[in-house]
């Protein structure tokens, strides 16, 4: 059984528009790569009790919570007191994380009070390292913590699943047809009857006109995968 996990996005500007995310995306395609299902993904907005209540809810369904957003140095980046709240810990400026945000001025006097909200970490929770602009995420049981910037998002990811243990790769096949998906919506549940271990769906499409259906099968096992093919190829 391969480890689960959820995502939860936090920020006002996503649940208003404002600002599209592709953080998820991106963290769905490197979980898969790692054999790490994800089950579920959240946006709540930048509200303490919202944010307390999805962590505590996620914290005990899945094996990992990755969040984003909310790390940064301004009034409304309240993620991290949240998480501290969510396990019931304290929270304040670490000497380690001031010495790494440090390392980003020439003048002492440039790391000022708003900055340093971001060196402020849950009591036992570890850093997650940030080579781009040096503010580090931290993990915190279970739940690790990612700034919301994309480019940093990114690069928090590779520095933290590189230790957490992964599961066999999702793999899938793709099939496309030029027949719309209830025609062969019949033949499709069989299939899917007959082998359970195998994920399968149809996704719609019309393109120049055509009504056509990709038809998309995933699993953990190969061997499942490509007989599963065969069979999606005699509907074509």
């Amino acid at each position: 059984m391969n480890p689960t996990a959820a995502i939860l996005l936090i920020g006002d500007e996503i649940l208003s528009g404002r600002t599209q995310d592709t953080n998820g995306n991106h963290l769905a395609k490197r979980l898969t790569d790692m054999g790490i299902d994800l089950r579920e993904i959240r946006v709540v907005p930048d509200e303490q009790g919202r944010i307390v209540a999805a962590v505590n809810a996620l914290k005990g369904r899945y094996t990992h919570v990755f969040t984003s957003g909310g790390i940064g140095p301004t009034h409304d980046d309240i993620t991290a007191d949240a998480i501290a709240a969510a396990f019931g810990v304290g929270i304040d400026v670490r000497e380690d994380a001031r010495a790494i945000l440090a390392s980003n001025y020439t003048d002492p006097e440039d790391l000022n009070g708003m900055r340093l909200r971001m060196a402020r970490i849950p009591d036992g929770a570890t850093l997650i390292d940030n080579p781009v602009s040096r503010a580090p995420g931290f993990s915190l049981g279970n739940v690790h913590v990612m700034a919301g910037v994309p480019a940093v998002f990114t690069a928090m990811v590779e520095s933290l699943l590189p230790g957490l243990i992964g599961g066999a790769p999702m793999r899938s096949v793709s099939v496309r047809i030029e027949q719309p998906e209830g025609q062969v919506a019949e033949p499709l549940a069989a299939l899917a009857k007959a082998f359970p271990d195998v994920s399968i769906g149809s996704y719609p499409f019309v393109q120049n006109g055509v009504f056509g259906t990709n038809l998309v099968a995933r699993s953990t096992d190969e061997t499942l995968l490509k007989q599963v093919e065969a069979h999606l190829l005699t509907i074509c």
